[in-house]
């Protein structure tokens, strides 16, 4: 690496470092100029950039104020960046939205920051705010379709002629529209199609609308049943009995977790909602931690875990509860709902045997119809196709009874369609479970509470209904093959 006196050179090592991943190296040659040149607002924002791919959040939220400070060009989008962070992954949602306004503010057009806070405003459950923030989207930019099918999805439908469904079919027609375009419309119209009660056709946009989904960039791996099939094996060997007997780590000071996991779509941010009702729960989300663990310091995983020692499972477990105090500093237990996280129920065990798993169930077709329903992340590529959902849904249930055959008392079982038939035994018997007394709470109509960033945030927000529950009767055809695949042993 060169020596310069002056900031120039060691800039170009600093951008060739990056380029080459080297991050950590890349952030340090910042830091070594700043230090030197402080008055240098461009760099103050790379850095702030690069501190935040590494994670180090409120590192980069003080160089993003450097930056600021120090006059950064279009410093618009330097409050953008400080809005996702303390948005998405400080849960800060009012110094969020600060910082969202204060950009545009800056430039009432920007609609980078103009979707973030309708977003925001979703995870908020301000359905109203959220609307008039996607209208002006759209007069801004009438041809910003992702916009347009949030819209849609915020939009009651009742008529199958409601002017929303033909204007989501014109832009569906529009040969401009990317196929990534096409397949958001496409989730959209299906939903407003169901909701109109118009079945067959809505089943038809939701097939194309996954379809599109598949096409779209960047490409979606194709579902490997026979690796999907593999892991399930490997998971069942890497873990083939109960955790040992003795490895528990003290919990002194930290927040108690609480895993829910499950089938997507099975009722987890439903539950994960009601819990947080309680007043000595809070509600974490979606976490990171598990999946971070598993991807940095199991790699490879499961094969890994059979070659560490009790005192490093005991430090792995510890630090997944520092980093959870460390972002609920004040909470007594705090949910980990990441519905995948079934996957990984033999390793929670090891990692922190005091945990509670609650594993939220539905029925089978309703959950797979919901999965082929919705629009979920590009790495699901499952769930593009009914037999692959089923397929996965196999073995799902087939790791699940591993699971329950080494931790039958440790596992409870969660009914969704239960819950919305006779709500207050099935949360009685839930907060036994996590060893909690009853609270009148868990049963009062939701409070405004704090975001929630899943595809239920809107279906959590309302009062417990059934409406759900038995939703595959509307497609009876069209399930008939996946009922049957199902039911095979």
């Amino acid at each position: 690496m060169s020596e310069p006196g002056h900031p120039a050179a060691l800039l170009r090592d600093a951008a060739r470092l990056e380029q080459l991943g080297r991050l950590r190296d890349a952030v340090a040659i910042y830091e070594r100029v700043l230090a030197q040149w402080p008055d240098l607002p461009d760099c103050w924002y790379n850095l702030g950039l690069l501190q935040r791919r590494l994670g180090h959040f409120d590192a980069a939220l003080a160089s993003y104020a450097q930056a600021l400070a120090r006059g950064v060009r279009q410093p618009e989008e330097v409050h953008l960046n400080r809005g996702v962070i303390l948005a998405d992954h400080l849960r800060q949602a009012d110094a969020a939205e600060r910082e969202l306004r204060a950009a545009l503010s800056l430039n009432p057009r920007y609609l980078a920051a103009l979707r973030n806070l309708a977003n925001l405003h979703e995870d908020l459950g301000r359905r109203a705010e959220a609307l008039a923030t996607y209208v002006r989207i759209l007069e801004l930019e009438p041809r910003s379709y992702e916009s347009l099918a949030r819209y849609a999805l915020l939009h009651r439908v009742e008529r199958p002629d409601d002017p929303l469904i033909a204007r989501l079919r014109t832009a569906l027609a529009d040969p401009a529209a990317s196929a990534a375009e096409r397949a958001s419309l496409g989730f959209a119209l299906g939903a407003a199609l169901d909701s109109a009660g118009e079945y067959a056709a809505a089943f038809a946009a939701y097939e194309a609308a996954n379809r599109d989904s598949g096409a779209s960039e960047p490409a979606i791996a194709r579902y490997d049943r026979a690796a999907q099939e593999r892991l399930t094996e490997e998971l069942m060997r890497a873990f083939p009995g109960p955790a040992p007997a003795g490895l528990a780590q003290s919990s002194a000071g930290s927040a108690r977790p609480i895993f829910i996991c499950g089938m997507f779509r099975s009722g987890s941010t439903l539950a994960e909602q009601l819990l947080a009702r309680h007043p000595q729960i809070t509600a974490g989300g979606e976490l990171e931690l598990l999946p971070e663990l598993v991807r940095t310091q199991i790699a490879p995983y499961p094969a890994a875990i059979a070659s560490f020692s009790d005192s490093r499972i005991a430090a792995l477990g510890s630090d997944y509860l520092s980093a959870l105090t460390r972002l609920f500093p004040l909470a007594a237990h705090v949910t980990d709902k990441r519905p995948d996280n079934f996957l990984h129920i033999g390793l929670i065990k090891r990692l922190i045997p005091h945990a509670r798993i609650v594993h939220t169930t539905r029925d089978p077709l309703d959950t797979c119809l919901s999965v082929f329903f919705l629009h979920l992340d590009q790495h699901l590529g499952y769930a593009l196709d009914l037999m692959d959902i089923g397929h996965y849904y196999r073995e799902y249930r087939r790791l699940m009874a591993h699971w329950k055959a080494l931790y039958p008392d440790e596992i409870l079982d969660f009914d969704y369609d239960a819950l919305v038939s006779d709500p207050r035994p099935a949360l009685e018997r839930l907060l036994a479970f996590c060893g909690l007394p009853w609270d009148e709470a868990c049963l009062a109509p939701a409070p405004p509470g704090g975001p929630v960033k899943t595809a239920s945030v809107w279906q959590v927000r309302e009062p417990l209904y059934r409406r759900s529950s038995g939703r595959s009767r509307h497609y009876r055809r069209e399930l008939a093959a996946l009922a049957a695949y199902l039911a095979e042993p």
